[in-house]
């Protein structure tokens, strides 16, 4: 298995991380604006919300509705600081490298289109 299937099934076990799944009008979103465009919306988020913690009060930064990333933020523990520490062992007091972006990003897609 994949690093990124080991890690979803890992989430999975979690009973906070599993009760996350997208409502019909996020698939619907997705339907109409297509993957590549929610891959762009993650990278975007991830980029400018989770990156650089000199910006952010970490837990405050992922809303838990509207936008079908933010809730695959929360289901793959890639919505803050502390859970990325918690879960995939990325330290908190530094910005992300473009692998760790790359991870977080091919974590949420992975969610998603299991969703769907």
């Amino acid at each position: 298995m994949s690093v990124i299937t080991d890690k979803i099934n890992s989430l999975s076990k979690s009973k906070f991380r599993s009760s996350f799944h997208l409502r019909k009008y996020m698939i619907d979103y997705i339907n109409k604006v297509g993957l590549e465009k929610i891959k762009e919306d993650a990278e975007y988020f991830i980029r400018n919300r989770i990156s650089d913690t000199s910006k952010i009060i970490d837990g405050k930064q992922t809303p838990m509705k509207n936008h079908p990333v933010f809730i695959a933020q929360h289901a793959t523990a890639t919505c803050c600081r502390n859970c990325l520490y918690k879960w995939h062992h990325i330290p908190k007091k530094r910005l992300l490298t473009n692998h760790e972006i790359d991870f977080c990003v091919a974590l949420i897609m992975a969610w998603i289109e299991k969703e769907l």
